[in-house]
């Protein structure tokens, strides 16, 4: 499980720089819930990552603001009963949080302005919408 972290073509994780926590993972089990350590927390230092470039280590750091604790990005996996599928997993989810902060921004929306058809049509869904309304209404021709 030591391998390097493929996050896209151009950024390679070294093994080194990721550490893993093994710790009893919660919830229900059979014989082997009180002795195996399932639950994995894998952490990777974005704020000091040389694998990183400053312009990709500006934008883990503003898009992951919220995720990170003191420039530590941890992923916890404890959802399979085996150590190895959490290990697995918890790997899969860092690279998904990876790409997903690295990613360009969307380029800005254009303003448009709605069209002459447009306007027309629902200038006349309103006035027929006021006819049904009007013919609601009590006539008072008494």
């Amino acid at each position: 499980m030591a391998d390097d972290l493929r996050v896209n073509s151009r950024l390679v994780i070294p093994a080194g720089e990721l550490s893993e926590r093994f710790s009893r993972s919660s919830g229900p089990g059979g014989q082997g819930v009180n002795t195996t350590d399932s639950r994995v927390e894998l952490s990777f230092d974005v704020a000091n990552s040389p694998s990183l470039r400053d312009d990709q280590r500006e934008r883990l750091l503003r898009r992951l603001s919220g995720r990170l604790t003191g420039g530590v990005l941890t992923i916890a996996a404890s959802e399979h009963r085996a150590q190895l599928a959490n290990r697995e997993a918890a790997r899969e989810r860092l690279v998904a949080a990876l790409r997903d902060a690295m990613a360009p921004p969307p380029p800005p929306r254009r303003p448009t302005r709605p069209t002459r058809g447009s306007k027309e049509r629902r200038i006349a869904a309103k006035k027929r919408r006021g006819d049904v309304k009007k013919g609601r209404r009590g006539r008072f021709d008494d």
